[in-house]
């Protein structure tokens, strides 16, 4: 496929006093801009309705001196630049008018106030889902230390899937991620490693015949730094804009990890895990739905019908409490749980860039 010619040949300024310098009225179609830093900082540079805020294309991180290409799709519209400088205020150049019909794809830019909202309805989750946790890490240490082994086992699990159902907050939770559900891959001793820790485990000892003696340790651990997260959770730095990334990468992380068996330590509830997965990435959805509902209104019935065919799948998988381990399913089974996921990646996948934080904003 040919490239883009560049608008004119020429190159468009991006600075504080010469943003949009060179920047005529292009042709519709998809055109491809060079956009040249002749200013002294970095900068965010991009193309704008100035009407609405709306961006057509951007460049992020754009260095003095330098130049890239930055291809948008032009349709009848208003246009106009606005380059962002590291440290200097927001500049819009002079717009110009595109005639013909309207077309052109833009996205309405989203600040830190309008994901205020869902981030603090997700953080309400959050906290619901940790202490629900503590008590649930509780009932699998006293399972241990009475020596209920079965009853241990399925409580195990019961707490395993309530974490795993809090995936957007993973990288808030920082060291507690690891120490609660940390694999053993890396360690000198693999699952032997005095390190290993938390539920996977708890779930190797349970699966590989560990008397109760040498999992009371472990499982008092886990209940601790349950305890210990659920306190330090409100305090914890929760960056709004992982709430976009993270309706992407929990199930990104479920395909590579859980759907492989990779992190099976003996259970064979792969299949479980990733249905909390689900659940979790179901709730950024609900929490996100009003943002993306106004910017991509065809998005989320495609999303919604993808996750109602994955949830199908996995379901198809839970006989009378038990879940088919992922070594187990049939190829079939198998290939259409790994397609319906990657569909379902897919169609996330515009997400991040849709709710992305621009300074543009």
């Amino acid at each position: 496929m040919a490239r883009p010619k560049p608008v004119g040949g020429e190159t468009v300024a991006v600075s504080a006093q010469d943003c949009g310098q060179g920047f005529t009225a292009p042709k519709p179609g998809r055109q491809t801009f060079q956009m040249r830093n002749t200013g002294d900082q970095t900068s965010e540079v991009y193309l704008i309705d100035p009407a609405t805020n709306a961006v057509y294309g951007e460049i992020e991180g754009l260095a003095p001196g330098t130049t890239r290409d930055l291809v948008a799709t032009v349709a009848g519209g208003t246009y106009a630049w606005r380059c962002v400088p590291a440290d200097g205020k927001a500049v819009t150049s002079k717009a110009v008018r595109v005639g013909g019909a309207a077309g052109a794809g833009a996205v309405v830019p989203v600040s830190e106030q309008d994901l205020a909202g869902p981030l603090r309805a997700y953080k309400a989750y959050v906290n619901r889902g940790l202490v629900t946790l503590v008590t649930e890490t509780r009932k699998l240490g006293d399972d241990i230390r009475a020596g209920h082994l079965d009853t241990a086992r399925a409580d195990w699990l019961t707490a395993h899937r309530t974490y795993a159902s809090l995936g957007a907050a993973y990288g808030t939770f920082e060291d507690f991620d690891q120490k609660i559900n940390g694999r053993p891959d890396g360690l000198p001793g693999g699952v032997h490693d005095k390190h290993f820790a938390g539920f996977q485990r708890i779930e190797y000892g349970l699966w590989h015949g560990q008397p109760a003696g040498e999992l009371k340790g472990p499982a008092r651990q886990l209940a601790a730094d349950s305890a210990e997260l659920r306190t330090a959770f409100p305090h914890q730095d929760f960056d709004a804009s992982d709430l976009p990334l993270r309706a992407h990468e929990i199930l990104e992380n479920t395909l590579q990890f859980e759907l492989t068996g990779d992190t099976d330590q003996g259970s064979g509830t792969g299949l479980a895990t990733a249905d909390a997965n689900l659940a979790g990435t179901r709730e950024l959805l609900t929490v996100l739905r009003p943002l993306l509902t106004t910017r991509a209104p065809h998005l989320l019935p495609t999303v919604d019908a993808d996750i109602a065919r994955l949830q199908a799948l996995l379901d198809a998988e839970h006989h009378d409490g038990r879940w088919t381990p992922v070594d187990r399913l049939g190829r079939s089974a198998k290939e259409r749980i790994d397609g319906a996921t990657g569909q379902l990646l897919e169609d996330l996948s515009p997400v991040p860039d849709l709710l992305e934080i621009r300074k543009s904003a």
